[in-house]
């Protein structure tokens, strides 16, 4: 005689394992669930102490599709990397209105992304993981290089405009991290426009003077 619970008619026994492949782990939703449960966990925790497991718990998947979609820890930081920096990736339609006032439009428009709380924390975030980890570092210098300063310098009609480029990157983004992370004073409660003005003629010497 079958143990109550056990026969044909009670309930099947818990299995262990990998969960079910449902809609709500593998679906349409699941790569964006672990995008963004990755950058929270970068954000809280640090490139070091985030994991793929915790990524994978945080997402509500099993941690073989975090490695099914992005492969290692590395590989999800550059992807949470690339959804943080989406929006500067418009930077070369900054320069498709000629040299004239670029250093304007370029500190604008990277102060606009950092001033915007949604694209400011992730943006912080990543930072912070490349401060205290040098795999961290590495990825976000090499997508940077890749795919923002590589663009923008092929749209410079100067010398060496990687160069110049790589300088103008310097200079926002020494400003990002006195303002935003480290929050220096008086720049970080300075209002947006007047960092502008003050910063737009190095940037259009760097970009458009020959």
């Amino acid at each position: 005689m079958s143990a109550p619970g056990t026969g044909a008619s009670g309930p099947a026994p818990r299995r262990r394992g990998r969960p079910a492949r449902t809609e709500a782990t593998v679906g349409p939703g699941a790569r964006e669930r672990i995008l963004a449960a990755a950058r929270t966990e970068f954000a809280e925790r640090g490139y070091d102490k985030a994991s793929i497991r915790g990524i994978a718990r945080a997402a509500g998947v099993d941690p073989a599709l975090v490695h099914h979609y992005f492969g290692t820890k590395e590989q999800v930081f550059g992807a949470a990397i690339e959804v943080s920096f989406e929006p500067a990736l418009n930077l070369p339609d900054l320069l498709t209105h000629g040299a004239d006032g670029i250093g304007e439009r370029f500190a604008r428009y990277f102060l606009g992304i950092w001033e915007n709380p949604a694209t400011r924390a992730p943006l912080i975030a990543v930072i912070r993981s490349a401060m205290t980890h040098d795999t961290a570092a590495k990825v976000l210098r090499g997508f940077v290089l890749r795919r923002m300063l590589e663009r923008v310098a092929a749209e410079l009609a100067v010398p060496e405009p990687r160069l110049r480029a790589e300088l103008a990157a310097s200079q926002l983004v020494g400003i990002a991290m006195l303002r935003y992370v480290v929050q220096v004073e008086p720049l970080s409660s300075a209002d947006p426009e007047d960092i502008v003005r003050m910063v737009a003629p190095t940037l259009q010497r760097y970009l458009a003077e020959v």
